[in-house]
């Protein structure tokens, strides 16, 4: 049984920490999503503790700029946890090695201070830090085989800084670079996930909600929120963490219409999942 809820206060009692995603839960990329954004201000209001956990695969204080430019404010969140400072240890780990970046030159950040010599051809690399494609308006993995093939062909290791295979940009679903590893995968390529649905960055923003509050948390007072199944849903799981899922994100058009989702398809959708999430919420508003 599918159980809706439409309000984040029905559940708030019953947690302390909320581990929230960011794109398609509070903006879209574009635009921020007032409700949501409200909502997690009055949890924190009531003395609960946000931490935004996201798949960008940025540090924690590009995110914040991000942010800020879609007025954001920080009334929203405690903290930030992202796959790129998860990324950033990896990094700093190979110091000296040359690495290809496969990604935007937006995602520069993720190397800022950083001991890292980038190769310009992934043939003359020792690995490859995969943040996205070069042009994810007009590419796609298909675009990309060819030089994974090759990659593959020399035993290049690949680690991923966004998990997710796709995110909403507006009203439209754009690749990411979770896409591009999944298609290095099928080739037989090694990958390293530095996001969601990994441990790390769930116990990286543990720590960090431990440290905000003063106390360790314990898991059964933590809430993961998000709108994805392969990430945002497993993640929870994984981790042992209760999830409320939203429905009016990646999956929308897969589960009916984005405001009255329908049941039966969501049931179909978290069959995919190892448990259901505790609930669903179409748009998470207080």
């Amino acid at each position: 049984m599918v159980r809706f809820l439409d309000h984040l206060r029905e559940l708030s009692a019953s947690f302390d920490v909320l581990l929230c995603d960011v794109w398609g839960v509070i903006h879209n990329g574009v635009a921020a999503f007032p409700e949501p954004c409200e909502a997690l201000a009055r949890f924190r209001a009531g003395g609960g503790t946000v931490v935004l956990i996201t798949n960008a695969p940025r540090p924690a204080a590009s995110v914040e700029q991000q942010l800020r430019r879609l007025h954001i404010g920080s009334d929203v969140y405690d903290a930030i946890a992202t796959s790129g400072d998860v990324t950033r240890h990896f990094i700093a780990d190979h110091a000296g090695k040359a690495a290809f970046h496969l990604g935007p030159p937006r995602d520069q950040p993720l190397f800022d201070d950083l001991d890292v010599a980038f190769a310009a051809e992934a043939g003359e690399a020792d690995y490859i830090i995969c943040t996205g494609l070069f042009d994810d308006e007009t590419e796609t993995p298909e675009t990309y085989r060819a030089l994974l093939e090759d990659a593959r062909a020399r035993n290049l290791a690949m680690v991923c800084a966004n998990p997710d295979l796709v995110v909403e940009r507006g009203h439209k679903l754009i690749y990411c670079a979770g896409a591009l590893a999944e298609l290095y995968r099928t080739l037989g390529g090694d990958v390293t996930f530095g996001g969601k649905p990994h441990a790390p960055i769930y116990e990286q923003a543990l720590a960090q909600a431990a440290e905000r509050r003063g106390a360790p948390v314990a898991r059964e007072r933590v809430l993961a929120i998000g709108d994805s199944v392969r990430t945002d849903l497993a993640g929870a799981n994984n981790f042992g963490v209760a999830c409320l899922f939203v429905s009016a994100g990646i999956h929308a058009s897969e589960v009916g219409a984005r405001d009255n989702p329908d049941a039966a398809a969501l049931r179909t959708l978290f069959s995919q999942a190892s448990r259901p999430p505790l609930g669903v919420t179409r748009k998470l508003r207080w």
